[in-house]
C-alpha cells in the first residue's frame, strides 16, 4: 500500500455530500489511523461515534509492550462518544483495505471489527470500527491515573516506546483540533 493522503476535511461540499450519501465504504479512525492510516483514501470527514469513547484501555503485548511488561494503547470502549475521522474508500478496495487493517489491528484479537453508524456534517454513515473486546485478557478497563502513568512510562514493544505513542497521539489530536482531556492530562505527567 502506498502512502496515504494528508489528513484533510477540505473536500468540496458537493463531493463530501455525495460521498456521505452512499457508494463509499467508510472506516472510522480515532487514533493513529487518523494521521497514519497506511492506505489511500478518497475523502476524510470529521465524525462522531456515539456509544463508545477513546481510552487507553488495551494492554499492549506487541506494539508498545510485552506480556511481561505491557504498555497501553487506545481502544474504543463502551459508553460516551468519540470524535474522530471517517475515511472514505471505493467499494472495490474494501477487501484490500480491511485485510490490511485486520493485519494491523487484530494481531492478538483484542479488537473486534464492527460496522457502526457515525455522524458527519453530511449525515450518518455506516463505518468499519475496531472496538475493544471487554472479554479479552488484554482489556485493561479503567485504570487509575498512577497505574496508567506507570504502564505508559515503562512499556516498549515492536513499534517503540509507549510514552512516545502517547505524546504523538496527543500532539496529533491537538493539530486536528480534538481535545481529549484524560490523554492530555496523562501526557503532561510523563517524565520522558
Amino acid at each position: 500500500m502506498s502512502g496515504s493522503r494528508l489528513p484533510s476535511t477540505s473536500a468540496s461540499e458537493p463531493q463530501a455530500a455525495a460521498a456521505a450519501g452512499g457508494g463509499q465504504v467508510w472506516i472510522f479512525a480515532y487514533g493513529s489511523l487518523m494521521w497514519r492510516p497506511g492506505f489511500d483514501y478518497d475523502l476524510m470527514l470529521d465524525a462522531w461515534l456515539h456509544g463508545y469513547h477513546r481510552a487507553l484501555c488495551v494492554y499492549s503485548w506487541v506494539h508498545r509492550g510485552t506480556q511481561e511488561r505491557p504498555g497501553l494503547v487506545l481502544g474504543l470502549d463502551r459508553g460516551g462518544s468519540c470524535r474522530g475521522r471517517a475515511l472514505a474508500i471505493a467499494p472495490e478496495r474494501e477487501a484490500e483495505v480491511l485485510a490490511y487493517l485486520d493485519e494491523r489491528e487484530l494481531v492478538t484479537d483484542v479488537y473486534q471489527r464492527r460496522r457502526l453508524r457515525v455522524s458527519t456534517a453530511y449525515g450518518r454513515v455506516p463505518a468499519w470500527c475496531y472496538v475493544v473486546r471487554q472479554d479479552h485478557v488484554q482489556y485493561a478497563g479503567k485504570l487509575d491515573q498512577d497505574r496508567l502513568l506507570e504502564l505508559v512510562q515503562h512499556g516498549a514493544g515492536r513499534s517503540g516506546r509507549c510514552c512516545d505513542y502517547l505524546v504523538s497521539t496527543v500532539s496529533h489530536l491537538e493539530q486536528i483540533g480534538i481535545a481529549d482531556g484524560p490523554l492530555h492530562a496523562l501526557a503532561k505527567r510523563l517524565i520522558i
